[in-house]
């Protein structure tokens, strides 16, 4: 299934695409959490097979971020060998680990603020993972994919200068208003037949810059939920952003730092596509 939300920032409605490509009110107050620990996905689906679910007009609506406020955002670092490489970076042994503010989180085609003082804004197409049931403690690669929720496609915007070049964590160069486009849908675990191959590509400006695929993971789904099982609990509605591949601006000859006015598009097989427009905070 494909459960995404539309309306206005703050008045979304939860809604889910049929196979004729029709948005349904999927009848719960939120994608979020506690609709994901009770059993929603399930409800939904039953609820869809049996035709049960009224038609939504969304004509010309905003589509949001397809989870309400998740408790936390985990995101890995250099995790594909060729972005770890252009960014002079080592292969890292271990997952790299940082945060990211939930509340960078906005829809897939929500405007991306460069933040004030900015000079090196960045892209980056990534797998987002939604979490769908508590992990403590996961202990096999089965166990930690019967936890997600779903997948969806994230663009985890950076700020290179705030991230690398100011001193302690990366964290303040990931957390800047609008840094995480997501969406348009959460596309559940049982429509991706496997996370560790979808193509993933983005463009600024019409001109292909990252044209990856999740096999090149250094680290798998499966892995990253286990592992940071191992260090915190995640909770129901929390996401996690897996890496990008090579083609970020960091990595390129000039390095050409988003602008305002700039159009960043993105796709991941069977996930979607997004676009935002670049402006200024």
């Amino acid at each position: 299934m494909k459960l995404l939300r539309v309306g206005p920032v703050g008045q979304e409605r939860p809604v889910v695409m049929d196979a004729a490509g029709n948005l349904r009110d999927i009848g719960e107050p939120e994608i979020d959490g506690a609709f994901l620990a009770s059993g929603g996905v399930a409800r939904v689906r039953d609820a869809l097979e049996r035709d049960a679910l009224p038609v939504v007009d969304a004509e010309g609506l905003r589509v949001g971020a397809p989870v309400a406020r998740p408790g936390k955002i985990v995101c890995i670092g250099l995790n594909y060998s060729d972005h770890a490489a252009e960014s002079g970076a080592a292969v890292p042994s271990e997952p790299v680990v940082f945060m990211k503010a939930p509340n960078t989180m906005i829809g897939p085609a929500d405007q991306v603020l460069v933040p004030r003082g900015s000079t090196k804004t960045d892209w980056e197409v990534e797998l987002a993972v939604v979490i769908g049931q508590t992990c403590r403690y996961l202990e096999s690669r089965e166990e930690a994919l019967s936890r997600i929720a779903g997948y969806a496609i994230s663009n985890d915007v950076s700020e290179r200068e705030f991230q690398l070049e100011r001193g302690g964590q990366w964290d303040k160069g990931k957390s800047c208003e609008t840094f995480n486009p997501m969406g348009p849908w959460l596309v559940t675990a049982d429509e991706v037949s496997d996370p560790q191959d979808l193509g993933m590509r983005l463009w600024v400006n019409g001109e292909r810059r990252q044209n990856g695929n999740t096999k090149n993971m250094i680290f798998e789904v499966a892995e990253i939920v286990r592992y940071l099982s191992q260090f915190m609990v995640l909770e129901p509605g929390d996401v996690i952003n897996t890496g990008t591949p090579a083609g970020v601006a960091m990595g390129m000859p000039g390095q050409p730092y988003l602008r305002e006015g700039d159009v960043v598009e993105l796709e991941i097989d069977g996930l979607g596509r997004q676009r935002q427009t670049v402006g200024q905070a």
